[in-house]
């Protein structure tokens, strides 16, 4: 079991509380309910007993009835691990059947397809792409999530063969969870840096380091 600590609470707003990277659970002062749900075991397994990533910080709106706080970061938890794995059955268990990618990128399927086919695409050309939950807010119905990713461009990108370059980007999301799943997303990632770092445009950098 997770003990409970208390080394490095923030609090922000009346209602809300910042978990530091420090900090391993949220101590909470209105209900012993909320302690409850962050004093299970340290990690939870899904699809082939993978963890699930744990964000280093968290935010969470405290007035939230408890069942829909689990529901939420346990959504949003699947969804982000399956970018971090590539895990499908994650993320069919984190997104609604009727899922809408709201910020759609040209020449990617809507519904769950889209992101299934995104992750294979990334993989062929990152097969060792991780990513870390670096913030999770979660406020009313909605799940926001800051993400970084690394890993190493050692497979294809189209017709370009990887050399080993550093990847490290980021992207932010954000999901309406509905009874448990993601029934929306709008989500932005850097872009401009991962083109760079794929070699696609010039990175402005005179050496042409990658960055850590």
């Amino acid at each position: 079991m997770r003990p409970i600590l208390s080394e490095k609470i923030t609090w922000s707003l009346v209602g809300t509380i910042l978990v530091s990277r420090d900090a391993r659970v949220l101590v909470v002062l209105f209900s012993a309910t909320i302690a409850m749900m962050f004093s299970g075991p340290v990690i939870d397994t899904f699809a082939a007993d993978a963890p699930l990533l744990e964000p280093h910080n968290l935010i969470v709106d405290l007035s939230l009835p408890k069942a829909q706080i689990d529901s939420q970061i346990l959504a949003a938890r699947r969804y982000d691990t399956f970018w971090s794995i590539g895990d499908e059955a994650l993320a069919r268990a984190a997104l609604a059947p009727n899922f809408v990618d709201d910020t759609l990128p040209p020449g990617r399927s809507q519904g769950i397809a889209g992101p299934l086919a995104a992750s294979r695409f990334m993989r062929t050309a990152i097969p060792d792409l991780r990513c870390e939950i670096e913030q999770m807010i979660v406020a009313g119905d909605r799940v926001i999530t800051h993400l970084r990713f690394r890993g190493h461009f050692t497979g294809r990108f189209g017709q370009i063969q990887g050399q080993g370059q550093t990847i490290n980007f980021i992207a932010t999301d954000i999901y309406r969870v509905a009874d448990g799943r993601i029934a929306e997303n709008w989500h932005i990632e850097d872009n401009l840096t991962l083109q760079q770092e794929l070699g696609l445009i010039p990175n402005g950098n005179p050496r042409g380091d990658a960055h850590d």
